[in-house]
């Protein structure tokens, strides 16, 4: 979340950072923080003057007891009462304030670096880099829900009997080409100095906001009543949650993991081509890389993480293109984020495979990580992750891409894996 500090030092770079995001009413948005945060003061220096006062009155009436004068001790002590009284109903105001400033800021998103373009929406995302060649496909090629169909290789019939719309059953080749493409991933990401964490798939309330899920995300992520807990909507969460309350020593810096893990969300939505297929679903599988980094170092970490992704896609020989998303279009905790796409050639389209963003601040003010500088201060760590990779649309472009007449040839990198050529 924003720091508040900030905000009132920089409010003006604040209201422009929000109005590219189209919040029409940044600045009374900040405003009211600003007003929270002085009321804030205002009764936190009038309960520090009390109890001031009352540590006063203690001394008072000690002194008062040795000299004999318990009379007078007496009436002093009439005070102490009154403030215990005064104190009681200060100390509950500024929790109650300290609560709605909170939520406050909870709801404000993050503010977009100066090189994020404006823009209302994906049509605005701003495109920077294109690599590859887009394939010609044979004639009768078909897109990929045709493709696993006719080879028998995913099941979206058997995903609906036991779960839902939306949760796909791998079947033979299919499953093992999925497991080649974690492997491959996970072990590039350990090569570039990633330390491979395995987390819990389900997390509490307090990782949620650590991470800013919650609340901005509540209504998509799968919730478990009874525990209160949730199902995570990817691997960020419990990864950078690790260091939730953390000081970190300098030495421990930078911090790089990467995890593999399901991936549950609710808003899959309606039938139709865009979310056809592998395309969309309630629950997948994804590689995700996280780092923790010094503010100093973050946007060199960005520039490497968005070059791991690259390689990535080179690597399985798929056409890619990198757009740098518009405000409108920007998650609620990035400060920037690239998406990575790569094309469909059955569908004719782009899709997106990846996300790579850094959040600044944002995460760690909410997360208390932080590390000491060398002047044994407290400094904000700066937080960054990304898809490194989320497999449906990968594992659709691979079927569709490298079809021919009899059957589909699996990228060279993956044969070592996979343990066959082709389907």
């Amino acid at each position: 979340m924003l720091q508040v500090n900030n905000v009132i030092a920089e409010k003006d770079r604040y209201v422009t950072g929000l109005k590219k995001r189209n919040i029409s009413n940044a600045e009374e948005l900040l405003n009211e923080v600003i007003q929270l945060d002085e009321l804030r003061k205002s009764t936190q220096q009038e309960l520090d003057s009390n109890l001031s006062e009352a540590n006063n009155i203690a001394k008072q009436i000690g002194t008062l007891m040795k000299e004999g004068k318990r009379d007078e001790a007496e009436k002093v002590k009439t005070r102490t009462s009154e403030l215990k009284r005064l104190n009681k109903d200060l100390s509950e105001k500024l929790n109650d304030i300290q609560n709605e400033l909170t939520q406050k800021l909870y709801n404000i998103p993050n503010i977009p670096n100066d090189s994020v373009p404006a823009g209302n929406s994906d049509s605005d995302n701003e495109e920077i880099k294109k690599v590859g060649d887009i394939p010609t496909l044979p004639e009768g090629s078909v897109p990929h829900w045709d493709l696993i169909k006719k080879h028998d290789i995913i099941d979206f019939d058997l995903g609906i009997k036991i779960t839902g719309a939306g949760f796909p059953v791998y079947k033979g080749k299919g499953a093992r080409l999925q497991r080649a493409l974690v492997n491959f991933f996970l072990d590039e990401a350990v090569k570039a100095g990633y330390a491979e964490i395995q987390p819990p798939i389900v997390v509490n309330e307090a990782s949620g906001y650590g991470t800013g899920q919650l609340p901005d995300k509540e209504g998509q992520m799968y919730h478990i009543g009874e525990e209160n807990l949730f199902l995570i909507p990817t691997a960020e969460v419990p990864i950078t949650n690790l260091y939730r309350d953390v000081i970190l020593d300098e030495k421990e810096l930078p911090v790089k993991n990467v995890g593999f893990t399901p991936c549950f969300r609710r808003e899959a939505g309606s039938w139709g081509a865009h979310v056809r297929g592998l395309n969309r679903l309630h629950q997948f599988d994804k590689v995700e890389i996280v780092q923790v980094r010094k503010p100093e170092e973050s946007y060199q970490a960005l520039e490497e993480m968005c070059a791991h992704v690259e390689h990535l896609l080179s690597s399985l020989n798929l056409p890619y293109r990198i757009l740098r998303l518009c405000g409108g279009d920007l998650g609620f905790t990035s400060a920037i984020t690239f998406d990575f796409e790569v094309y469909s050639a059955a569908q004719e389209k782009w899709l997106e495979v990846s996300s790579v963003s850094n959040f600044e601040t944002y995460q760690s003010n909410r997360l208390k990580l932080r590390y000491k500088d060398d002047q044994k201060k407290s400094v904000l760590l700066h937080t960054l992750n990304g898809s490194a990779m989320a497999l449906p649309r990968i594992i659709a472009s691979i079927l569709e891409n490298n079809q021919d007449e009899t059957g589909i040839n699996i990228p060279e990198i993956l044969h070592s894996y996979t343990g066959f050529r082709r389907i």
